[in-house]
Formats: structure tokens, sequence, C-alpha cells
């Protein structure tokens, strides 16, 4: 902090030279908060330092959930020099400079942490020139993501790498953090109740955020006031999310769309669509459960629901917002709108159950192939019929173990596409029925 004096000031003016976030970050990977599985006593990382040998990883996780910090930490309970870099601002001069540096410290007998942050932002042939570095041990690589590794990091760097996942924090985890910053600050936060459980909302499962907000309240806040929840969202000039999205309104609201969808209400399922989207939610997670909903309520009474549904997520991807909001919105209406059916789904779980029940039945020795000569002289493949020989390339043969006998799974109804699949099954009926007299 540094003191200032105006000519007729009585008391100097303390001014803060760094933010809280950054006053209140960990000094042990013990101080973490919300990381348990990972910092924890019994935590992979604290196993990992307790070996004595650190590989490259991949720190997989939102925003403001300890990435960075972790990886500082790692570097000094490890003596690893720390090198950060950041996808977004570097490029393949800074990467060559970084990489040089790491060499001569390894010569000097010091190993490199490098971090690169937002690391899916580098493209793959940028990707491809950590494997040398990462294979003879001049960096241990930390990449950090908020994206999905396994779409946006190259299979060569990610099988070099664990991958090891943040959590959001919890509200217990925010509450902490909170209570954390009071004592650094000695002065508890200007909020009621409410106001409290409010700006725990606001920072939507981001620690960073949380402790931001905080130091907005504290600054706001004139001697004695307390805010309640509409005070807080004025002077921060931020609305809370609608639900919380880990909680009950996440899930009251995603069932709420899926029924609409489900009961072919394409107003009522734009509705709830917009309200998740306007309450942050995060619009992949809408694209996921809208595939979910094409092959659970609609299935192949239009098998074109499924393939608009991928399509709607692919468009988000690429878009993102708010263009690619319109795409979600499309496909629920498209879903809304279409024929419904079960069937698929309800054959699944019939099947399911069978194959618990009768799992330990070989398949007919007819429809097995027979490599080998032993195979042949007990009757592999013997009697098998290939279906395009036969007419109407049918051959009508029972595929089910001779044990377990002809089942019925999978009962279209009349409805959609389905009407012309019901067709097909009942005219194989019809002549297997034929060719067994």
């Amino acid at each position: 902090m540094a003191d200032l004096f105006g000519a007729d000031d009585q008391k100097p003016v303390r001014i803060t030279t760094a933010p809280l976030a950054e006053r209140l970050r960990p000094k042990t990977l013990g101080e973490v908060v919300g990381q348990e599985h990972l910092t924890g006593e019994d935590g992979a990382l604290t196993r990992l330092i307790q070996s004595g040998s650190l590989g490259s990883m991949i720190f997989w996780g939102p925003p403001g959930t300890g990435k960075t910090t972790v990886a500082r930490l790692l570097a000094g309970e490890t003596n690893l020099a720390f090198e950060q870099i950041s996808a977004i601002f570097s490029g393949v001069a800074d990467l060559k400079k970084v990489f040089e540096a790491a060499r001569l410290r390894r010569q000097n007998g010091r190993q490199t942490l490098l971090f690169v942050d937002e690391i899916h932002r580098f493209n793959r042939a940028q990707q491809d020139s950590f494997l040398p570095v990462m294979e003879d041990g001049t960096v241990v690589l930390v990449g950090a993501t908020t994206e999905n590794p396994s779409f946006e990091l190259n299979a060569a760097l990610l099988s070099r790498a664990r991958v090891l996942v943040f959590h959001t924090l919890g509200e217990e985890s925010l509450h902490t953090l909170l209570a954390h910053a009071e004592e650094v600050e000695g002065r508890p936060l200007p909020l009621d109740d409410e106001a409290r459980a409010v700006l725990i909302r606001m920072a939507d499962g981001d620690g960073r955020a949380s402790l931001t907000l905080a130091e907005e309240v504290w600054r706001a806040a004139r001697p004695g006031e307390i805010f309640d929840a509409d005070a807080l969202q004025r002077v921060v000039q931020r609305r809370a999310p609608v639900y919380d999205k880990g909680q009950d309104g996440h899930y009251n609201l995603i069932s709420a769309l899926h029924k609409s969808v489900r009961g072919s209400d394409p107003d009522a399922a734009l509705y709830y669509l917009a309200r998740m989207l306007d309450a942050g939610e995060n619009p992949l997670y809408l694209g996921r459960r809208l595939v979910r909903m094409a092959t659970e309520d609609i299935g192949l009474a239009d098998p074109q629901a499924l393939v608009v549904a991928l399509a709607a997520k692919d468009a988000y991807d690429y878009l993102g917002s708010p263009e690619g909001e319109l795409a979600l919105a499309e496909a629920t209406v498209y879903l809304a709108t279409a024929p419904k059916s079960n069937a698929v789904y309800t054959a699944y779980k019939a099947a399911t159950r069978a194959a618990k029940e009768f799992g330990s039945l070989l398949p007919p020795k007819h429809i097995l192939n027979a490599p080998t000569k032993l195979m042949k002289e007990e009757d592999y493949g013997a009697g098998y019929q290939y279906d395009h020989d036969q007419p109407d390339a049918f051959s009508g043969q029972d595929y089910f173990p001779e044990k377990m006998g002809r089942q019925t799974f999978y009962d279209p109804p009349e409805r959609g596409f389905e009407r012309e699949i019901r067709k097909r099954l009942e005219y194989w009926s019809k002549i297997r029925r034929e060719r067994e007299r």
C-alpha cells in the first residue's frame, strides 16, 4: 500500500496496489479452496508432489477455479522454474524463446514448469511444437483450458499429458473465500444474508469473480450502510442469475424444457430455452440436452431430429453467442414439432435387461465365423444363409442364442417415419412365418 497526502489532509489516504483476488492468492496447495480432489491430503497433485516426479498435465475447468494458482504452487513445491505464457498473446517466435530459455536452465541443472493459459487456442502446428520439449524433459508442460481437451487438443499432446479436472466452486467454497477476504480486510462485507447469497450466485462458481464483487461492494458502501439484494444489484450493476446452475432451479428449468418438447409445445419450449440462456446456462449443455431429447422422445419417428440437434450444437460451437443461440432455438422448435416416439428408448432398456439376464449365452453357431479348422469341425458357421443371396435379401434366420429364443424389444408406433419401419418389420415377419411352415 502507498500513503497519499493532500495539502490540508489530516489523515493519509491508503491505496491498495493489488486487487483483492491477488492479495488472497493461496501460498500453499493446502490453502486452495474447492479443489480438494486435487490439492487435498489424498489429492492427485499432492500424491504427485510426494512422489517427487511431475509429468505434463492439462488443467481443464471453468474460469476462476485456481488453475493458474495451482500451477505456480506446483512449481514452488517442486523447485521448478516457472514460466507462463498465454496462447492468446503468444506465437511461434515467443514459444521458441521460451523453449530456448528452458534448455539453458536444463543445462544448468534446473527444469522448467511451463504454464500455458488457454492452450486450446494454439493451432495444431503450435501444439505439436511442445512435443519435443515435453519428450526430452526440457519442460514440464501444464496447459490450462476451459474447453474439452478431447475436442480441442491434439491427440499426440493429450497422449503425453494427464488431464486433471478443476471443478466449479460450490457455495460452501465461495463462502469460505469471502470469510477469508473479510479476515484479511479486517471488516465484514456490508451485506445482509440475502444479499450475500445473491453475491455468491452472481459469482457463478468463479472464485476470482466473488472476490472482485466483494471489492466492489466495499468501495461502494458508505459508513454504516448495509446493502440488501436489490441495492447490491444496483451497486455492482450486475443481475444475479435467475437460478443456480448447480441447484434446484437448474433442474427445474431443464425438466420444463424437456417436457415441453416432449409435449409438442414449441412456444413453451422456446420460453424455457430463453430463460436458461438468459440466466447464463452453458449453451453447449443445452445443445447436449437437445440431442438427448432427439434420441429419447423422437427417435426414429423422425430420423432427422438427431441430425438437426447435432447440427445445432455444432453451429453454436462454431458461431458462439449470441448468433449461435438461434441454432439452438431452431432445433428446439424442430424437436417440439416433430412426431414423438420412445420406441427405441424403450427397446434399448428392454434389450439391456435381457443382456444382463442372458449375458452368458453364446450366439448360435451358424452366425459365428470359423477361421480355424477346429471351429469348422465344431460346426461354426454351418447353415448360415447369406441374406443377399436370398429372395428379398432376407433369410429369416434366428440370430438369438438358442436357449433364449426369439425376442421382440422394438415395437414402432404408427407415427412419423416409424410407420414405414413398422411396415417393413411386419413384411419380414410375414416372410419368416411363411418360410418356417
